[in-house]
């Protein structure tokens, strides 16, 4: 027993020193742990210590090591190595010598807390890339992966290697639900590049025109950050959020009630549900850069709703007779470059959905509760959207006897690689991995806001969709028990939009902003000028260099003759606006040049400067 005191006090000063708050998680009270009695502790042959829980062996009954060694084997590629189910630590300590992330995955924290008492792991502890995710949701693992992803990436030349994951089945199938769960956000976090990626090669060009176009909007309309703290003070305001899912169905007859308490915001594809019902809300989000998105706003149009909106929406949304609009600071180079320089409009969180960016708007607006509907992240009962919204719509009108309208629902449930996971009700739901991105999201900015940091807490009205941790269970009549407060909303509105346009629009402000926008777009444009022009100088370069045959002094001086435009690009103040539409690079290797360095190089370079010319080139068109 003495042995097993001094590896607790010796780990136990590691873990103060090296992981803030996980000793105090490990030895508070609450969560989850095992009875003592489900944990046994045997001596193998080799005489190290093995686990038994519940009567099933965790550990090899006679090598533990040996064990441990073999599964950290089987560990392929160069990315973090994800432990599932910690146990007495011997393949998380074998996973750590091959000098990558180890992200350690255990619900029991009474278990890790055996492991501490009886191994020593000193070594283990000790060592850098070492990152722990114990109990709760288990929704920690997006922020180790995101944390063991910039690790991996500084040491290795992909940009984020995936994961692997080694499964303790033992410990994993004492709760396979909540283990499954945690490897849903694992895939969820591995693909999510391949869909930024994706949807920046569909979407980038799109972004661009539309920023070119709505540039002066960023000089006209006010920002979010006026809004900021609006729902806050000494008797904070509700705020109901309203996104587009299915379960929106059941708010219908309560939005009345709902409208008399809350401030409220809509998604811009849950405006018609608002209109259908005789409901303006108070704020309506739109981030969507695609004409076909901008449909949802059709014919729905009120007086008395403000619109916030990213400066990249589709033109002509920003020119509806809303009763204000606002700008949330650009997700894109190009109106960042903008706003720096002329107005900043504060940024709000960005996810993939406009549900998430308005999330975050209703949290910047200083409220204490935000009630959610309609946020279900999956299909239930097969449905996709509240009935009568803008998809339905366009099903309807196009269905006939050969397409009906089913199939596009079924072209959508199976277009999104659908899989069953736990619902908000405890049973099993539809959902695909876009859905689950989100809910991902979702997951993360709920922890990093949690209440105890000072952030509102979140209530999902109906338990029909995805269960998202952070999200608590809200009820009907706990919401239409809140005050009625609607005069009190609408004064503290008309103060804060009289107080925006006396401090925004006054003749002053308006003449710096218009002088500020002038320079930088004059900025801009000189910038991207140059740029272009230094590609296309070094596409020339490399150009005529592969149709010569080089000395090696004739080769330092093209590399250093190319390095220097490189340098010069490097440091050019438009750089990241430049570099937006920049294709990734490609790895196939062209036979013409294998074997010879400086010909790859050349060619590597040819591609490079090429392509960044072409970019830059549909900037500055664009841009006029």
């Amino acid at each position: 027993m003495n042995s097993a005191v001094s590896f607790w006090e010796s780990n136990r000063e590691i873990l103060l020193k090296r992981y803030p708050g996980l000793l105090e998680e490990i030895i508070s009270e609450g969560g989850d742990i095992l009875a003592l009695s489900d944990i046994k502790i045997e001596t193998t042959p080799t005489g190290n210590p093995s686990l038994c829980v519940k009567g099933i062996h965790v550990h090899s009954q006679r090598d533990p090591v040996r064990e441990g060694q073999r599964l950290a084997e089987t560990a392929v590629g160069n990315g973090p190595v994800i432990v599932l189910g910690f146990g007495l630590g011997y393949a998380a300590q074998a996973a750590a010598k091959l000098e990558r992330p180890v992200i350690v995955v255990e619900k029991y924290k009474n278990l890790l807390h055996r492991a501490l008492e009886l191994m020593d792991l000193n070594d283990f502890l000790s060592r850098k890339n070492i990152i722990f995710v114990l109990g709760e949701a288990g929704e920690g693992i997006i922020n180790a992966l995101d944390i063991a992803g910039k690790l991996v990436s500084v040491d290795n030349t992909d940009e984020k290697p995936a994961p692997f994951v080694i499964r303790n089945r033992a410990l994993t199938s004492l709760d396979e639900q909540w283990y499954r769960a945690v490897e849903d956000r694992i895939r969820t976090w591995t693909m999510k590049d391949d869909v930024n990626m994706a949807t920046l090669k569909r979407f980038g060009r799109r972004w661009v025109r539309n920023l070119s176009r709505n540039m002066s909007a960023i000089r006209d309309r006010p920002g979010v950050s006026y809004l900021a703290g609006l729902a806050a003070a000494d008797n904070p305001l509700p705020v109901f959020l309203a996104a587009a899912g299915p379960s929106l169905d059941k708010a219908g007859p309560l939005l009345h009630d709902i409208y008399r308490r809350c401030v409220v915001v809509a998604v811009d594809t849950s405006l018609r549900f608002f209109v259908n019902n005789g409901i303006q809300p108070d704020f309506v989000l739109t981030v969507d850069p695609q004409f076909w998105n901008s449909r949802h706003l059709d014919r729905c149009v009120s007086g008395r709703s403000v619109l916030i909106a990213e400066s990249a929406v589709y033109p002509p949304a920003l020119c509806l007779p809303f009763r204000d609009i606002f700008l949330c600071g650009s997700m894109f180079p190009l109106g960042a470059f903008i706003e720096d320089r002329v107005d900043p409009k504060g940024r709000l969180g960005t996810g993939g959905s406009v549900a998430t960016t308005a999330w975050d708007f209703s949290r910047s607006l200083g409220a204490q509760e935000i009630w959610i509907a309609g946020l279900d992240l999956a299909f239930p009962d097969l449905k996709t959207h509240f009935r009568g919204a803008r998809f339905e719509e366009l099903s309807n009108a196009a269905s006939n006897r050969l397409n009906p309208s089913e199939t596009w629902v079924v072209r959508a449930l199976r277009d999104g690689f659908p899989f069953k996971a736990l619902s908000a009700s405890g049973g099993q739901v539809l959902t695909d991995r876009r859905l689950s991105l989100y809910a991902a999201w979702f997951e993360n900015s709920f922890r990093e806001h949690r209440v105890q940091n000072g952030g509102a807490r979140n209530f999902g009205l109906f338990q029909d969709g995805l269960a998202i941790a952070g999200l608590e269970p809200g009820s009907i009549e706990t919401l239409l028990a809140l005050p009625e407060r609607r005069d009190e909303i609408d004064h503290r509105l008309e103060t804060a939009f009289s107080r925006i346009e006396t401090d925004f629009n006054n003749l002053e402000e308006k003449r710096k902003r218009a002088e500020h926008y002038e320079n930088a777009v004059s900025v801009l444009k000189r910038g991207l000028g140059n740029v272009r022009d230094a590609a296309e100088e070094g596409e020339d370069i490399a150009r005529r260099a592969l149709k010569r045959d080089l000395n090696p002094s004739q080769r330092s001086k093209v590399v250093k003759e190319l390095d220097d435009i490189t340098q010069r690009i490097a440091n050019s103040e438009v750089k990241e606006v430049a570099g937006f539409l920049f294709p990734p690079a490609e790895n196939e290797k062209d036979p013409a040049v294998t074997g010879d360095p400086f010909r790859a190089y050349l060619n590597s370079s040819l591609k490079l400067f090429s392509s960044l010319a072409r970019a830059v080139n549909f900037n500055l068109e664009n841009i006029g």
